[in-house]
């Protein structure tokens, strides 16, 4: 039998437990099983994402903002501290998170589904089939609004307020921010491109690895969203692509240590395509640990039902850039048909920077898009309603 038919018979095994990976600690594995084994990627460097005192805008607001700018114009992630969000709200949203996944395996197989049509589903590895490799994690999906008897009573009650919180609270103050930071009026991104009009989220469960060194615990992505909230517990984990804008080989992963009290925020890929690329969404990951569980929740900022709506995203030009639109317009359902289309090759061809790989760029040379992707012959010829280049 071939090694890809060995492969997929242990990634159905493993599926059909519905016990995730906190069934194989359960069971008392000391070994990663192959399926979960990932290149090794130990390229480190130190950087210290921003952490912003939301405290200080009632009275110096464009100081503020201007935080906020610098942050999502160069790493696109940062912390923000006195948020608005009980930590009261935080603390019991993480413990409703880690209650569910400790439950017995009868008690979560009923939400367990690869049925993405399901708004509340709980499950190891959204991309099992998909990805390289599976990832040390399970995850409880949930989108907002959802009905009482729709979720696990551990988070009945618990997710909804937490996600109103995170939505009404910090949500709201951050777009009316990133609108001013694009030199728009402080509504704009909420009440004209309704940036806040949909939230969902995803707890999720990373416990102790035997051996983490062959795994991971997400591998690196960027987010199809407006912007994301991040909620993560002491044990830590979270690490950032960051560039070296004069040589991209030298991009390293750098970590995103837990802040008390304090909640992670990073720019995604919608926002990154309607600011005309001067927001940045860039490739994050969770490595694993022999310590855990990690637990983590984060709130997942865009409509519901993205995935096949027809809405259109396309930049905001603002004076200042010269060189008109850097991307054409798409629909939200293209967008991340192509996001999930290049995940793989992304994760193959380390390209820190998702939007470029979707063949979004305009008003670039193809040449030049070559070279700012570090494509290959087989991605730039894979990739459709790509002609033959003259350039070649």
């Amino acid at each position: 039998m071939a090694a890809a038919d060995h492969r997929l018979l242990a990634l159905k095994a493993f599926d059909g437990t519905k016990a995730g990976v906190k069934g194989l600690v359960d069971a008392g594995v000391t070994a990663v099983p192959s399926i979960f084994h990932h290149q090794p990627d130990h390229r480190h460097r130190h950087f210290t994402v921003p952490v912003i005192d939301l405290s200080a805008v009632s009275s110096g607001r464009a100081a503020v903002v201007a935080q906020v700018k610098a942050a999502a114009e160069t790493v696109g992630f940062f912390q923000v501290v006195n948020h608005g969000v009980p930590e009261g709200a935080m603390s019991a949203m993480l413990s409703a998170v880690r209650s569910f996944n400790e439950e017995p395996v009868d008690a979560k197989a009923p939400y367990y589904t690869r049925d993405r049509g399901r708004r509340v589903r709980y499950q190891s590895n959204v991309d099992l089939f998909t990805s390289p490799a599976a990832q040390w994690r399970d995850t409880l999906f949930m989108e907002m609004p959802a009905e009482p008897q729709e979720l696990p009573a551990a988070c009945r009650g618990v997710a909804p307020e937490y996600a109103g919180l995170v939505q009404e609270r910090l949500g709201r103050t951050l777009l009316g921010m990133l609108s001013e930071a694009l030199g728009l009026r402080h509504g704009y991104l909420e009440e004209e491109q309704r940036c806040l009009e949909g939230v969902s989220v995803a707890g999720h469960y990373y416990p102790a690895c035997p051996e983490p060194e062959l795994t991971l615990g997400t591998i690196g992505h960027s987010d199809t969203t407006f912007f994301t909230v991040l909620l993560q517990d002491a044990v830590g984990g979270l690490q950032v692509l960051v560039e070296d804008d004069e040589d991209r080989e030298q991009s390293a992963w750098a970590d995103v240590p837990p802040a008390a009290g304090a909640l992670v925020v990073n720019v995604g890929d919608f926002l990154q395509l309607m600011s005309n690329g001067r927001f940045k969404s860039v490739e994050h990951r969770v490595v694993a640990n022999s310590v855990g569980p990690r637990v983590s929740v984060a709130c997942f900022f865009r409509p519901a039902g993205a995935a096949s709506s027809t809405r259109v995203l396309a930049p905001i030009v603002s004076d200042g850039d010269g060189g008109g639109a850097r991307y054409r317009s798409t629909t939200l359902q293209e967008l991340i048909r192509q996001h999930y289309r290049v995940k793989g090759q992304r994760a193959r061809h380390l390209s820190a920077r998702p939007l470029q790989a979707l063949n979004l760029i305009q008003n670039v040379s193809l040449l030049d898009r070559f070279q700012i992707n570090r494509w290959s012959f087989h991605m730039l010829f894979s990739a459709p309603s790509v002609p033959l280049p003259t350039e070649f």
